[in-house]
């Protein structure tokens, strides 16, 4: 089955909004939920004895054409062989069959999940998928797994009222927030939606609409800074500071840090959820059933981490935005945020903590789509280009340790804040009118996404001669090297020297 393609000229987007449902669609919502996991559990069971019973046989050493035949591991496949096995296992004591309670995209949904988990398993395992290696799928909980499906098909759409959804099975249900955004663009034809997603997050039930808008472009409103061409530096201490290649200093965005000022409140309700009574005995080390004070206590923990999430997200939109429709290229660099944050154990909890807090890798992620949406130019930096240790003055590398915050260049050039001099240079990488010409190496003030690491320069900082001394920074270039300059008074001296 051929995989669908967005038109040309439209793009996706999803909308969001909180619902506000009566208590028997509460009910329902929460029905659904579980009957997605009930199906992932028993064609996850399924797959694990087909593949046990297949590798019992081998043992036995019976050909491959004598082993009993593989479950596929497609939706269609697995979504067939539920509904073959539904009306025995979807049953209550009594006999009575439950499932058709529910609607089938739930089901279904349950089947998608499964299948998109093998697939990432089997990927992983023969070395096709990049990033650390994907486990098995496992079992999902009652209660600690994520509670949400999705609707492909069926009666979907957004009420002409603007406070009201209509969903497969679950009717008219009310919405928390007004529903104009979406309304307006299904109402003139320039919206199509595709599929819905619900799902539990922080006790309040959320549906997500997956569309397709056409003529996404910059709103009329907006308007194109002074500045055309920017470069981005992201940090923990400022989210984002915006400067030009000539070295103004357009923005500069304080990260929120929406979990440091929520510690004090999440470390007081975890302490509460802890006093209370959970699913688990720790006496008895026995499942129980959960008291109702220990599921509010639980539930004010998630608020809070919904809450954190949501400050989050809306300082980055705006952040980005303002980026993407204000000017015509912006420049960043590819940071992993995940290997910043990958070691160190307790010694750099702390640190790890605030990398998490700041969410660095989501603004690259939001700024790939929004400026394809709003035409922006977006110029990616090489993954080892030495943005903050070049000088934007003179175009020497000099080496910086994490705490400094204020960059010496070993030429003499004047201190400049550390997180300025890299916007400067990832502005100049983006610059059109010197067309990125840099090396990488350190003998220009910028690098080229074109000319790569310049004539096989060296990208790690080794020591290097500087009028007979052992220099702090430098490298094995092949350009050609740098005149020497004397080192002023006040800034760092060679390694080896007298300070």
């Amino acid at each position: 089955m051929a995989r669908f393609e967005i038109p040309q000229g439209w793009a996706a987007q999803a909308y969001r909004f909180a619902l506000d449902p009566t208590p028997a669609q509460e009910a329902a919502l929460h029905s659904h939920a579980g009957a997605r996991n009930f199906a992932f559990n028993t064609m996850l069971a399924a797959v694990k004895a087909n593949l046990d019973q297949r590798a019992a046989e081998k043992t036995y050493g019976l050909g491959a054409d004598d082993l009993t035949p593989c479950l596929g591991w497609s939706m269609r496949l697995l979504r067939n062989e539920w509904n073959r096995r539904k009306h025995r296992v979807a049953v209550r004591a009594d006999g009575t069959v439950w499932w058709d309670q529910n609607s089938k995209e739930a089901y279904a949904s349950g089947c998608q999940s499964l299948a998109n988990a093998l697939e990432n398993w089997s990927k992983s395992r023969n070395g096709q998928r990049k990033g650390p290696r994907v486990g098995f799928p496992r079992f999902k909980s009652k209660r600690h797994s994520v509670k949400k499906f999705s609707f492909t098909t069926g009666a979907i759409r957004v009420e002409p009222d603007r406070h009201h959804v209509t969903l497969p099975r679950l009717g008219r249900i009310r919405t928390h927030e007004s529903t104009r955004q979406l309304a307006r663009r299904l109402q003139a034809g320039r919206a199509r939606i595709l599929s819905v997603t619900l799902r539990l997050i922080g006790g309040r039930w959320q549906c997500a609409f997956q569309v397709i808008v056409a003529g996404k472009t910059r709103p009329a409103h907006a308007r194109r800074s002074e500045h055309p061409v920017v470069g981005v530096d992201v940090g923990v201490k400022d989210l984002l500071v915006v400067a030009t290649p000539e070295g103004t200093e357009v923005a500069r965005t304080a990260a929120p840090k929406p979990l440091s000022r929520a510690l004090s409140r999440l470390r007081a309700a975890q302490r509460q959820a802890a006093r209370r009574h959970g699913p688990y005995d720790p006496e008895t080390q026995t499942h129980r059933e959960p008291s109702k004070r220990w599921q509010r206590a639980t539930t004010r923990v998630s608020r809070i981490h919904a809450k954190v999430a949501a400050i989050r997200a809306q300082e980055i939109h705006q952040a980005t935005t303002d980026l993407a429709t204000g000017h015509q290229v912006v420049a960043v660099e590819q940071l992993s945020a995940k290997n910043m944050s990958r070691r160190g154990g307790r010694r750099k909890r702390g640190l790890n903590r605030i990398l998490g807090d700041a969410a660095l890798g989501r603004i690259r992620t939001h700024l790939d789509y929004k400026t394809t949406w709003y035409g922006t130019t977006l110029v990616r930096a090489p993954r080892f280009y030495a943005s903050t240790q070049l000088c934007s003055r003179c175009g020497v590398k000099t080496k910086l340790r994490l705490r400094d915050r204020i960059y010496h260049c070993r030429n003499g050039c004047p201190p400049l804040c550390r997180d300025l001099n890299a916007a400067i240079n990832l502005a100049r990488l983006g610059d059109p009118t010197t067309g990125g010409t840099g090396t990488g190496t350190g003998s220009r003030s910028a690098a080229s996404v074109t000319a790569g690491d310049g004539r096989g320069a060296i990208q790690k900082t080794s020591p290097t001669t500087i009028s007979g001394a052992v220099g702090t920074a430098g490298g094995d270039e092949a350009s050609t090297p740098h005149t020497t300059r004397p080192v002023s008074a006040g800034t760092a001296t060679p390694q080896g020297e007298a300070a």
